[in-house]
């Protein structure tokens, strides 16, 4: 299960309403094979888990919950840069700017990563 710190929930709550979705999840990208993806959806897709924390609704394909089991999702900022941080304990291989990552056990991982990420941080 993903676990999102204090600091993450109230950023998030900030950015959704009532009936918004926060996807979580992977999409191939990044210098390590894939990159952490989090974004606001009107809907959820009819193979997504559905999970709410303090009334935000997250939604995670079959693929991401695989990859990112016991991932901690934390807001931080500091002078240098602000954002959602990936704790994962499940990466094997992670690129230096912490954006993209490479999984252990990929190969028992149910489906496959979304396309390519667009928006994702080095390599990409």
């Amino acid at each position: 299960m993903i676990i999102f710190t204090d600091a993450a929930i109230k950023k998030l709550a900030n950015a959704v309403g009532p009936t918004d979705y926060i996807r979580v999840g992977v999409a191939k990208g990044g210098c390590a094979g894939l990159s952490y993806t989090i974004e606001v959806e009107e809907a959820s897709k009819n193979e997504d888990f559905i999970f709410t924390i303090e009334n935000i609704n997250i939604c995670i394909d079959p693929y991401s919950k695989f990859v990112l089991r016991e991932t901690v999702v934390d807001y931080v900022e500091s002078l240098h840069q602000s954002g959602f941080k990936f704790n994962n304990s499940k990466a094997r291989k992670s690129c230096g700017c912490g954006t993209s990552f490479k999984p252990e056990n990929i190969s028992e991982a149910p489906g496959e990563a979304a396309p390519v990420c667009l928006t994702a941080g080095c390599g990409s």
